[in-house]
């Protein structure tokens, strides 16, 4: 490589952590770090060793420009400051990667677009997924028809969250921020993102596209005493006629690991790592497999991608704002279906003071039985269910 590539990381704490465990790790070569901004960096576990190491500490990403330039800004702060940053960072001549989602608000996406159009540099939002090499080996495959047509699709993640989780910020769960901007943290808009954007992207038409969506309708539930939802189930269809069901929730007592199932004319795609040791497995309808390994490290995936982007013009940042734009209208409207989030039952719902965490009652059983029947809790008659308003795009 020419050069080491210069990185300041906005947001220290959280996700940010991940980032800090790559980037001071002894083997990565490609790239140092020049400054990190935080409001609270003291609550950071790599705080001593920042400071051990001189990095410059600031409170603001423009109290950073002040002083530095850089070849990179890794944004890792709360949803409703992702366009601001991305876009200063941007104007002040970074490249960026922006954690998920890119923003809760449509209008953002565009304004990030457009700043990236001006400006020349790159902007990559952080789907895990997108960057690692069986899902681009694995979408190439789909893109050359080798499969035949995307007919339908469908992802289940059952990942419990407890008290800690929903208290962990200022923002969690909530619909807005103090002046107003989109947040729309949620299941489906934080921890559980990377599986939605999944299917969207393996939808796509191209490369660095996710499908775009024609219709939409969503169920979304809480258990937990936040704004947003836990729970939901989402039915989308495609422009391109791919049908989606997503579902997740954080109310359940066990984890499972993410599934997901794809339908084509010609051959069946399952990820069912419980089951097969977290291969992807392709079976054509005549007999034929092919199997797709699953990477072991997703984080240093979209960090590779993005340092070779930066040292080669030609090479892609492979998840961009394109393929991030369908996850941010997907979100949009799934507000729009359900404007008022239900509560479950009372009689449903319990609370394990030693885990602080809040649970439904038969709801991980509802949601396989909805991932293995293809249908929303509505169409099963569930006593709990509201169906949300169709919403087209």
């Amino acid at each position: 490589m020419s050069k080491q590539i210069s990185v300041v990381l906005v947001g220290i704490g959280g996700y940010g952590h991940t980032y800090l465990k790559n980037l001071f790790n002894e083997g990565n070569e490609s790239a140092f770090v020049i400054g990190v901004v935080d409001v609270a960096p003291e609550r950071s576990d790599y705080y001593e060793e920042i400071k051990d190491r001189n990095i410059p500490i600031y409170h603001s990403l423009e109290d950073f420009y002040q002083d530095h330039q850089a070849d990179l800004v890794i944004i890792c702060t709360p949803i409703h400051l992702h366009k601001s940053q991305s876009c200063l960072a941007m104007e002040n001549g970074s490249n960026v990667l922006c954690e998920k989602p890119a923003t809760a608000n449509p209008k953002d996406l565009q304004e990030m677009i457009a700043t990236r159009d001006r400006t020349g540099k790159k902007l990559a939002i952080g789907f895990n997924l997108s960057f690692t090499d069986p899902v681009q080996e694995l979408k190439s495959d789909i893109l050359a028809g080798k499969f035949g047509k995307a007919k339908r699709m469908k992802t289940l993640v059952l990942w419990p969250r407890n008290a800690d989780y929903f208290n962990r910020s200022g923002w969690a769960g909530k619909k807005y921020s103090p002046e107003g901007e989109m947040i729309f943290d949620s299941v489906a808009n934080n921890a559980t993102a990377h599986f939605l954007h999944h299917l969207l992207y393996l939808s796509g038409d191209s490369i660095e596209t996710s499908a775009e969506i024609d219709q939409l309708s969503a169920e979304l539930y809480r258990a937990n005493p936040i704004e947003t939802f836990d729970t939901c189930a989402v039915h989308l269809r495609t422009k391109n006629e791919v049908e989606i069901i997503y579902l997740a929730t954080h109310a359940v007592e066990e984890e499972h690991q993410p599934m997901y199932t794809l339908e084509f004319e010609d051959a069946t795609i399952t990820y069912h790592p419980e089951e097969n040791q977290n291969k992807i497995i392709a079976k054509w309808h005549d007999g034929r497999e092919k199997i797709y390994i699953e990477p072991e490290d997703y984080h240093v995936a979209k960090l590779e991608v993005m340092y070779k982007a930066l040292q080669d013009p030609t090479k892609s940042i492979l998840c961009g704002p394109e393929a991030a734009k369908a996850h941010v209208n997907a979100i949009y409207g799934m507000h729009q279906s359900v404007k008022e989030i239900p509560e479950f039952p009372e009689h449903l719902v319990a609370y394990n003071q030693k885990k602080k965490l809040t649970t439904v009652q038969g709801l991980d059983e509802t949601l396989k039985q909805c991932y293995q029947q293809f249908c929303l809790p509505n169409d099963l008659g569930v006593e709990w269910s509201e169906k949300g308003q169709l919403i087209s795009f």
